[in-house]
C-alpha cells in the first residue's frame, strides 16, 4: 500500500506485525511527526523516555527500537538514509506557535491539530497524545544545552523503514510548520508505503 500524504496533512494506518512502513521525504527537508500505539490496546503507546533509555541516546537511526510505556518494542528502524532523527522537539501546536513566534500565528494549522483529528477516528483524544518522534527533523543540542531547530539533514527521495514488532496503529502529521526551518519554511508532500506479509 502506497500513499502520498499532502503537505500539512494527517495520515494513519494499522501496520501488522512483521510488515514494514517506509517513510519517504519526497522533496527534502520535511519533518514528519509520528506517534505509534499498540493496535489492540492503545493505552500501550510510544514512550520517548523508554526509547531514549533503551538505546542510550536521543537520536534515532538504523537499529533504533521504538519502545512502549511498558518498555516493550513497538517498531524497529531497519533502514535509514538520513542517519539522525529527533525524539525531543515535540509537535507544534497553536499554543507553542504563539509562545515562540507571536500571537499572529495562532490561526495557523499545527501538528497537534492533525494528531487530534486523525486520532479521533480511533477514539483517541488529547490525553492520548504523548511526546512524538520527528522523522527528518534536525534538533541539535547546542553548547549551552538548549535545543536548536535548524535546516534538516534530508534530501529529496531519502527514506527510512520501520518493521512492526506487533500490530501497531501509526498516526502521522506531515508537519505544517512555516515559522522555523524544520520544513525549509515550505511544507511538502511525503510518501508512506506498507510492504511485507504480516506475521
Amino acid at each position: 500500500m502506497k500513499t502520498v500524504v499532502p503537505a500539512r496533512a494527517a495520515w494513519s494506518a494499522v501496520v501488522r506485525e512483521g510488515e514494514t512502513l517506509t517513510v519517504t521525504d519526497l522533496h527534502g527537508n520535511q519533518a514528519v511527526d509520528f506517534l505509534v500505539y499498540d493496535a489492540h490496546d492503545t493505552s500501550v503507546r510510544y514512550s520517548a523516555p523508554d526509547t531514549i533509555h533503551a538505546q542510550g541516546g536521543i537520536f534515532l537511526t538504523t537499529g533504533s527500537v521504538l519502545m512502549s510505556n511498558e518498555h516493550t518494542p513497538l517498531m524497529t528502524v531497519t533502514a535509514d538514509a538520513v542517519g539522525r532523527h529527533d525524539t525531543v522537539g515535540g509537535a507544534c501546536s497553536k499554543e507553542s506557535n504563539t509562545l515562540r513566534y507571536g500571537h499572529h500565528t495562532y490561526a495557523q494549522h499545527a501538528c497537534v491539530d492533525n494528531f487530534l483529528a486523525e486520532g479521533a477516528k480511533y477514539g483517541l483524544g488529547k490525553r492520548d497524545l504523548v511526546s512524538n518522534i520527528n522523522w527528518y527533523m534536525n534538533v541539535p543540542i547546542e553548547q549551552d544545552g538548549t535545543l536548536g531547530i535548524v535546516d534538516g539533514l534530508s534530501a529529496p527521495g531519502l527514506a527510512l523503514s520501520l518493521r512492526a514488532e506487533r500490530d501497531v496503529l501509526v498516526l502521522v502529521s506531515n508537519c505544517p510548520q512555516i515559522n522555523n526551518p524544520c520544513n525549509g519554511f515550505e511544507p511538502t508532500a511525503v510518501e508512506m508505503t506498507i510492504t511485507g506479509s504480516a506475521a
